[in-house]
């Protein structure tokens, strides 16, 4: 089932042209309605703690008072989909490591503002439809390949295709260049499990395949046009093992 549109979105900055342009971006994307613009985190903690719902926050990181950041630790179960929007690189992995759904640097164009905006459909839609499947799992390989159990299907897989596994609530989300496949197991459970040494746990969110790994910077892996963090509690032990491979 898809979604229900528009979504309900809130800005969170404190710079007012900054909120200003973003609302003019939500105006002009049709799967977006605007719910609240707010100058601040403290104004946003106080906006959900009196029962207000969204579906997507766009949020500033660096803000007086309350960070971007410590807001998104603040907000009710279960938050809103989170896309970050900062003038700073920096905090990327801090951010993604709150599960949020993107990252965007300011200037911020409407191009990649609606990329951002497809991707919180995207996973809301993985997310309906695996709290609606039955569980399923891997099964042993073949060569490069597993047959992954999607739903009541038994689908095959070449994982030297797979960029990367994202965990998704208790579902995991395998990627390719050209289609995702939600597996019915936890990324914990799938790590365990996967026999192929050149996949690894990057994140407590991520494994990635490293071999698709097209460059790194500042703790951030480019994947094909997808972008994977590295965390801090994993960054030794994934560079011990990149420069082994």
């Amino acid at each position: 089932m898809p979604p229900v549109l528009p979504l309900t979105c809130v800005i969170v900055d404190d710079n007012e042209i900054n909120r200003l342009t973003l609302e003019h971006m939500v105006e002009l994307t049709p799967t977006l309605t605007l719910a609240a613009s707010l100058p601040g985190s403290v104004e946003a903690l106080q906006y959900f703690s009196q029962g207000n719902r969204a579906d997507l926050l766009l949020l500033d990181i660096e803000m007086p008072h309350l960070s971007g950041l410590e807001l998104a630790r603040l907000l009710p179960k279960p938050p809103p989909a989170i896309v970050v929007v900062t003038s700073h690189r920096d905090f990327a992995v801090d951010a993604f490591e709150l599960q949020v759904a993107d990252y965007l640097v300011k200037p911020v164009d409407l191009a990649r503002f609606s990329q951002a905006v497809a991707r919180v459909l995207e996973l809301r839609r993985l997310t309906e439809q695996a709290a609606s499947a039955p569980d399923g799992g891997l099964v042993e390989p073949q060569g490069s390949e597993l047959f992954v159990k999607v739903g009541s299907r038994m689908v095959r897989l070449d994982f030297e295709d797979v960029l990367y596994i994202e965990a998704l609530s208790t579902y995991s989300v395998l990627v390719t260049k050209t289609q995702k496949h939600i597996v019915y197991l936890t990324l914990k459970a799938i790590a365990e499990r996967l026999p192929f040494a050149h996949f690894a746990r990057v994140h407590r969110s991520y494994v990635v395949n490293t071999r698709r790994i097209e460059a790194i910077e500042d703790n951030m892996l480019k994947l094909g046009s997808y972008e994977v963090p590295v965390g801090k509690s994993y960054q030794d032990d994934f560079f011990k093992k990149l420069r082994g491979l």
